[in-house]
């Protein structure tokens, strides 16, 4: 009887086990791709310029190539021939991530206010949790009541792979969003038996779509040309930490990297910070070495 091949469907179930729904929804569309290359190409060398035709970022790039290589690293697994030896990674450099200041936090945390008191605290609690705490949007979505801790003023995080963290809480965003749960999500809510702690205007757990939409309108608000993104919080969020003495571990943990190569390049946005810092306040700053030397 002849071996039913792996397909695709095969390995995405796999990966649904794995990976966080992101990740999964990426390698979805980078499959689809693939599929589509098939149709026209053999030869999986033309991969690069099929994907170069269709005007992808190098990231972009990077990541289709990586998608491919995984899935066929599965089918090997399962006894399949791939092409994997003819498809090599492609290298990326590193960019600086984009992140939002404190000076243009303080604009959006402002256009984030409405006429609504319970929707203007339940704003600004988002906006907390975002540049407060690091979080993605995936986990302030998920946060449910039992996650906050009252007596060490701590939060628990579900990231990736429902890997956990406890986040301790400043004294301050404790005492806003202990308020915001008792006095303001109530007034939310529509149905007693969801225990989302952020609350959508239709009084229910909040989507991806309800945050981005909420970001894209207070950045227009705030004046901003493009949407201030959750990773831009983020990031703000973890450069602030290492320009003020926070070791790379430390933030590490509060991101919830499974890999310290993940945060190291927070460092180089801290050597691009010192470089700026050093032209402005060095003491030779204003020493003009030509116009002094001896003749």
């Amino acid at each position: 009887m002849k071996k039913k091949s792996t397909t695709s469907k095969n390995f995405l179930e796999e990966m649904e086990i794995h990976c966080s729904p992101h990740t999964l929804s990426a390698y979805k569309r980078d499959l689809h791709l693939y599929s589509d290359f098939l149709k026209k190409h053999k030869d999986i060398t033309f991969l690069y310029e099929f994907i170069d035709k269709k005007g992808f970022s190098a990231r972009s790039k990077a990541r289709i190539i990586s998608s491919v290589r995984s899935y066929f690293r599965f089918l090997e697994s399962k006894g399949q021939k791939t092409q994997l030896r003819q498809l090599k990674p492609v290298p990326v450099q590193s960019e600086l991530p984009k992140l939002i200041s404190a000076k243009e936090f303080e604009k959006i945390y402002k256009a984030a206010t409405v006429s609504d008191i319970y929707k203007t605290r339940r704003n600004h609690i988002v906006l907390l949790l975002l540049f407060g705490l690091g979080c993605r949007i995936s986990e302030i979505i998920q946060l449910n009541l039992q996650d906050v801790n009252e007596m060490d003023h701590s939060l628990v995080i579900t990231g990736k792979r429902k890997k956990q963290r406890m986040l301790p809480l400043t004294q301050d965003l404790f005492i806003q969003l202990n308020e915001y749960i008792q006095k303001y999500r109530p007034a939310l809510l529509k149905d007693n038996n969801t225990h989302s702690v952020l609350i959508n205007n239709r009084g229910h757990r909040p989507s991806r779509v309800d945050v981005w939409r909420w970001l894209s309108l207070w950045s227009k608000k705030a004046g901003f040309k493009e949407v201030k993104s959750p990773h831009q919080f983020r990031h703000g969020f973890a450069t602030g930490l290492l320009e003020n003495g926070a070791d790379l571990r430390s933030i590490q943990f509060l991101l919830g990297h499974s890999n310290i190569q993940t945060t190291q390049i927070y460092t180089s946005v801290k050597q691009k910070h010192l470089k700026k810092t050093i032209k402005k306040h060095h003491p030779l700053s204003a020493f003009n070495s030509q116009k002094n030397r001896s003749q």
